[in-house]
């Protein structure tokens, strides 16, 4: 079995620091009135951001479990 420095520490490395990024990216949007939630293609695209922020996290956590149970 894989330690968990080897493992889940660079995961948890990737998607928090990276996360942090991200969410001050999202936070700059909405500061500077940038995303308009009254408009559709607004909010699909928004959901598409965190929705993809979340599938890729998923994914890669699905991953790194298949490869320490195989």
């Amino acid at each position: 079995m894989l330690p968990f420095f080897e493992t889940w520490l660079p995961y948890i490395y990737l998607y928090g620091v990276g996360g942090c990024l991200f969410l001050v990216g999202i936070w700059l949007i909405l500061r500077h009135k940038s995303l308009d939630f009254q408009r559709r293609k607004h909010r699909y695209w928004f959901m598409i951001l965190i929705g993809g922020f979340a599938w890729y996290a998923l994914i890669h956590a699905v991953v790194i479990l298949a490869a320490i149970k195989g």
